[in-house]
């Protein structure tokens, strides 16, 4: 960050937007850069800092699933918070987005005041979780808070920031039902209408880097027309 600024860059070639989203969220402690297009963006990415990444789906050259993955494949860039921002309504698009590693989907149009409360959402970490659950183990699993760290059996397990933040929302309360509606607003908060079918894709994506068998799962739970528990297998929190 620069100063108590966040900094946020936009890749995507709507000049109008572009120009609108730096004028207001600028109003609201983040600083936008703005790039047309992918091979922009991805220099953009080398030669400076972000905090989070606002990315186009359609964008000319590079498309913003092949930018997504080019993100995700630096190991400086794997937990840099993104957050898709398309005209497509597709759902096979929205998930091949998130699969790839993005935190948050917004469809055009939408509401700038929505973009900044996602944008809040996936920058929110440690500092405001109870200091008291600093560390968190269930049977082979362990999330360490402070670190922003999860591992399954002594091994790392590498998370992008959604997920993470997903995961320890559910390990602070563990051993309870926790509903779609419930995990958005905690990731979310309430600015905006919180259910999100997506949720689910992020959970089957979670099952997949931390159950041995994602088709019988260990640790996280799915309790039909409710939601989703993670259990306590000889739980323990630590301070």
């Amino acid at each position: 960050m620069s100063g108590s600024r966040t900094q946020a860059l936009l890749i995507d070639d709507d000049a109008r937007l572009g120009a609108l989203l730096r004028e207001y969220l600028g109003q609201h402690e983040i600083e936008v850069t703005v790039v047309s297009d992918g091979e922009q963006g991805l220099s953009a990415l080398r030669r400076g800092r972000f905090d989070a990444v606002l990315l186009d789906l359609m964008l000319p050259g590079l498309d913003g699933l092949e930018v997504c993955r080019r993100v995700r494949a630096n190991p400086e860039h794997r937990g840099l918070p993104i957050l898709m921002l398309t005209a497509k309504g597709d759902d096979v698009d929205k998930i091949v987005g998130l699969e790839l590693g993005a935190d948050d989907y917004l469809a055009k149009p939408f509401n700038p005041r929505e973009l900044l409360a996602r944008i809040r959402a996936v920058l929110r970490r440690g500092p405001g979780a109870p200091a008291e659950r600093r560390r968190f183990r269930s049977g082979g699993l362990e999330i360490d808070y402070d670190a922003l760290a999860v591992t399954v059996d002594g091994k790392p397990v590498a998370l992008t920031h959604y997920e993470f933040e997903l995961l320890a929302t559910m390990a602070r309360a563990a051993g309870r039902v926790l509903s779609r509606e419930q995990l958005m607003d905690a990731l979310k908060g309430e600015e905006y209408e919180t259910f999100d079918r997506s949720i689910d894709v992020h959970i089957s994506k979670l099952r997949s880097k931390l159950e041995p068998s994602p088709r019988d799962p260990r640790y996280i739970k799915t309790v039909r027309g409710v939601g989703y528990c993670l259990s306590r297998q000889g739980q323990a929190d630590e301070p």
